[in-house]
This record gives structure tokens, sequence and C-alpha cells, in this order.
């Protein structure tokens, strides 16, 4: 028997019959007549000089020679794909794919994209807005925008891009009923679950800890996305524990202000990442290059506030 291996489109008919266990399904992923896919599987047999499946009725189902075959062609070709999308990254410099949380890419890049793309007229960005941990090798993305503790990470280029505070924030209107960080003890306050896992927390019983006040703890409505919290907050809902990194357009724009001088700061930070080597490709480069001169503008903020850590006060 010859450890030669047979032809990647039978392999490619196998592959897909094992996942399906329908050589009907199979073809009609691989867009082949079902008699055009088996032939191939007929040929990869002869090849092997041995079944793969065995015909039933209706189905089809492995023998112990499929068995064995079919993880290893599943995992050749995943791993194919993703080399295959690597290499094609790797020479287009036309498009770049950036994911980022929602309430970020919501807050504080989509209103900024409009500088990068009149300087770079030539790069169609294209974001992913989501949480979910994208897979450089699996996931058609360049660049992601993590917000966390930096650690390093085998293979991936990171560089830290932004700083966290937080300080409460509210309108004008509300900001004149509690001239006095004490008077948050009566005001509606407003929550936000999606860094409710960070520890130590950078939440309303810290910054109160902070600012030397009793905490207030769960009281007040809860949002499961920041900015859903500042949108309340901009429509007079209630005071939030605002981030300068979603908020910082809508205190430019007078919509909120952020009356009292005690800021909580976190050891969580925003990173820029992407496969290592991948930072030396001009658009990702000129997206890093972007990010980093649109973030000095936040320092304005910081000059009149008095920071706390959030590890100094933790529970």
């Amino acid at each position: 028997m010859s450890d030669r291996l047979p032809p990647l489109t039978a392999l490619r008919a196998f592959d897909a019959a094992a996942r399906h266990m329908s050589f009907s399904k199979a073809a009609a992923e691989l867009n082949v007549t079902p008699a055009a896919l088996s032939f191939q599987i007929k040929s990869l047999e002869e090849h092997l000089e041995a079944p793969l499946f065995r015909r039933l009725n209706r189905a089809v189902e492995l023998t112990d020679a499929g068995r064995a075959l079919a993880p290893g062609a599943a995992d050749g070709f995943t791993a194919l794909s993703a080399a295959w999308r690597a290499a094609r990254r790797s020479v287009d410099q036309s498009t770049l794919t950036v994911t980022a949380g929602p309430a970020f890419t919501a807050k504080w890049l989509a209103p900024r994209l409009f500088t990068f793309a009149e300087a770079h007229p030539g790069i169609e960005l294209r974001f992913s807005a989501t949480l979910r941990l994208m897979d450089f090798t699996r996931d058609d993305v360049d660049v992601a925008i993590r917000f966390g503790f930096p650690r390093a990470e085998e293979g991936l280029f990171s560089r830290k891009v932004m700083d966290e505070w937080l300080t409460p924030m509210m309108t004008p209107a509300l900001a004149a009923q509690y001239p006095d960080p004490s008077d948050l003890a009566r005001a509606p306050l407003l929550h936000q679950d999606d860094t409710a896992g960070f520890k130590p927390a950078f939440d309303w019983p810290a910054w109160f800890r902070a600012a030397g006040l009793p905490p207030r703890f769960a009281s007040g409505t809860r949002f499961s996305q920041a900015d859903h919290a500042l949108d309340a907050a901009i429509a007079g809902g209630g005071v939030v524990l605002g981030r300068i990194s979603l908020a910082e357009g809508d205190l430019r724009d007078g919509r909120l202000v952020a009356p009292y001088k005690i800021g909580l700061t976190t050891r969580a930070k925003y990173r820029f990442v992407c496969p290592e080597g991948s930072e030396h490709r001009p658009q990702v480069r000129a997206f890093l290059d972007f990010l980093e001169a649109q973030t000095v503008g936040l320092e304005a903020y910081r000059k009149d506030l008095s920071f706390v850590d959030a590890a100094e006060v933790a529970d």
C-alpha cells in the first residue's frame, strides 16, 4: 500500500460526506452531482484499497478506516483554509478588517472613521462589532481592539492604545440638582454590567469608596452594555459612572458633564492586537498610527481630576 497522498478533490469529497453522513448533502455543499461525488469517494477507496463507507439503504456510515481518516481530513482542510486566508491577507493592502466591542465601536470608533477614510482613501475598512474572542487563524480579521488586563500572548503583537478611567457623568440639569458627590446618595444611579467580571471591580461601590463616601450598591437601572447606560444618562434618566473612552464625545459636545473631582482608574487597558509580523503591513500600521493619534486628546479631561486606583479601594 502506497503512502502517496490521493487527489485533493477526492479527500474533499470524503471530508464533506463524513461531516454530513450523506452523499447528497455533501454533493450539494460542493456543488457537484451525487454521482460525481460518489465517483470521487470510490477512487479514494481504490487508492486506499479499502472501503471508507458502508452503503446502507438510505444512509451511509463510516468504516473503521473512514473513522481513522475523518478527523485528520477535517483538521487538514481547516488548517489549509486558514493558511490560504492568511496568505491572501498578507498580500492584500487595500482592505482592513477590525473587530472591537459594540460599545467602543459605536461611541468611539464610528464617529472617527471619516478621519481615517479621508487620510487613507485607498484602504477599505470593515468592522465586526462583537465581544466574541476572534481567532486570527480562523476568522477573516486583521486587527482586534480589546479591553482587558494586559497579558502576553504567544504569536500576537499587542500594544496599549488607551488607558481607561471613570467618573460620575450626567446632564447639566442633573448636575445642578446634585452639586456635591454626597448628593449622589439620593440620585438615580445607572449601572453597566459589561465589566461585572473584572477584578478588582471598577463600579459604583468602588467609586464611592474612592470618594470617601458610604457605598451604594445594586439599586438603580442596570444595562448590559455601557453605551446604553450612557444613552440613558444623556436622556436625563440618571447618573452614570462614565468611561472616558466611551463618553469623550458626549462630554466634548456638552450632552454630559463630569462635575466631581474624583476619578477611578483601572489597570484594564484598550489594546491593539494582531498576528505577530502583521503590524508591519501598510494598512495595519496606518490604523495603529491613527488610533494612537486619536487618543492624545483624552488627556485634556484628566487635568482637573484626582485619581484613585480601583485596586486600592477593592472590597
